[in-house]
């Protein structure tokens, strides 16, 4: 049951809460955690540019090549709810830097001449970026724990960066390489491997202060009492985490519905395709201002209703001109779907932050949001397809997106209530 932060008991465990680590320089840890964001949605865009060349490659039919994008947003979905264990188990440094290199050794599989390396590395990297999205709120949480909206907000507009990077650097790293689309996708491999080098501080001296702790202990001395901590119980029942989950998983709907056909639907009305191409990377750049400064909003208010309904508004507006008059608007469409899909990812990584009372806490809602979240916004890029295929146009994909922003409007007013799970 969802509680006022002035309502709430304190529970003590035999837990003990995790705290702020200050394992390194904050320039170091704060550099860490960007070059893993630039990773969590690069490879993923890098492909878009490729599907055509890839589907050639190995004679795949359309269904197929949509499933290099579909497959792994799926298992980030699989993957979500893995990961409080593994954090529980192995810390959360150890657990980001073995994804971090787990990611890089997807995207190279993923580029093997086999249709089955293919698919499998699509699996590798979507598990990957499920750890890494569920860890990285956690992380802010223990480590910016006063700052943690405006820290969430870094570090998704990091995400968006590498991913409008990726889109557009795919084709000339095909070209400068001379390798095909294989060494332009094994390219980003090197920013995992940069990130892995990078955040390898953390895990050393969590090791260090690990191994200190256990050598300065006094024998036969009672252990210290543990920190009080409430951990989430029954978060599966929970109203407040099912909003937030339906929050995310139907803004990242949206999303990816857009990312798969956006371009496709003004090229279907009669713009052309090379700046169709153009308003949908503007799109994304605009973005990336949402998801900066959304989260920002976000930590000055006591809740944070009128901004998730916000965020609905402006995707129903958005859908809406791409509907009406998807190429006189199509540039109007654009800024505004930026902004409320930029924002959106935001505010739902900020909810998980905002919503929690712990670090532990922030890791186990985002297990389930992103778990809930993935699996949903798998479902939009293929069923639009199907449904475009099924009535020949692309009408009654965009009514029911405008259906399902009402979803959204309603989850984020029930997400965005000054309580805590």
């Amino acid at each position: 049951m969802a509680v006022t932060r002035a309502q709430q008991p304190v529970v003590t465990t035999s837990f003990p809460l995790p705290v702020r680590s200050r394992l390194a320089h904050p320039a170091l840890l704060l550099t860490g955690i960007l070059l893993v964001a630039l990773n969590m949605r690069a490879c993923l865009a890098a492909v878009s540019p490729m599907v055509g060349e890839i589907q050639r490659s190995f004679g795949l039919s359309a269904t197929a090549s949509g499933l290099i994008t579909t497959v792994p947003v799926l298992f980030q979905g699989v993957g979500a709810p893995l990961t409080p264990r593994l954090t529980r188990r192995f810390g959360t440094e150890r657990v980001v830097l073995g994804a971090v290199l787990v990611l890089g050794a997807g995207v190279l599989l993923r580029v093997l001449p086999s249709v089955a390396a293919l698919y499998a590395g699509c699996v590798v990297i979507g598990v990957a970026i499920a750890v890494l999205n569920v860890s990285m709120p956690g992380l802010v949480k223990r480590e910016f724990p006063d700052r943690a909206a405006a820290m969430t907000g870094v570090y998704s507009t990091t995400m968006l960066v590498g991913a409008t990077m990726a889109a557009g650097l795919s084709v000339p790293l095909e070209h400068a390489l001379g390798g095909g689309w294989e060494a332009s996708l094994g390219a980003w491999s090197l920013l995992a491997l940069v990130a892995a080098v990078a955040w390898l501080p953390q895990v050393l001296r969590a090791r260090a202060a690990r191994d200190g702790a256990g050598a300065n202990a006094v024998p036969g001395a009672a252990a210290a009492p543990a920190a009080p901590v409430r951990p989430i119980q029954g978060i599966w029942r929970s109203p407040l985490a099912w909003q937030i989950s339906l929050f995310m998983g139907i803004s990242s709907l949206l999303v990816y519905t857009l990312v798969a056909w956006m371009p496709t639907i003004l090229a279907d009305h009669g713009m052309d395709r090379g700046e169709a191409g153009l308003v949908f990377a503007f799109s994304n750049l605009v973005q990336v201002a949402g998801a900066f400064l959304v989260p920002l909003f976000a930590g000055r208010m006591t809740n944070q209703r009128a901004l998730a309904v916000s965020m609905a508004l402006l995707n129903a507006v958005g859908i809406a001109v791409l509907l009406i008059a998807p190429v006189p608007g199509a540039w109007v469409a654009a800024v505004i779907l930026g902004v409320a899909q930029g924002g959106s990812l935001g505010l739902g990584l900020a909810f998980i932050v905002l919503r929690t009372d712990s670090a532990a806490g922030a890791a186990q809602l985002g297990g389930m949001s992103q778990a809930v979240g993935y699996l949903v916004a798998a479902a939009g890029p293929v069923g639009a397809g199907a449904l475009r295929q099924a009535t020949g146009g692309w009408t009654t994909v965009l009514a029911l997106m405008l259906v399902l922003v009402s979803v959204v409007a309603v989850a984020g007013w029930g997400a965005g209530r000054d309580r805590t799970l």
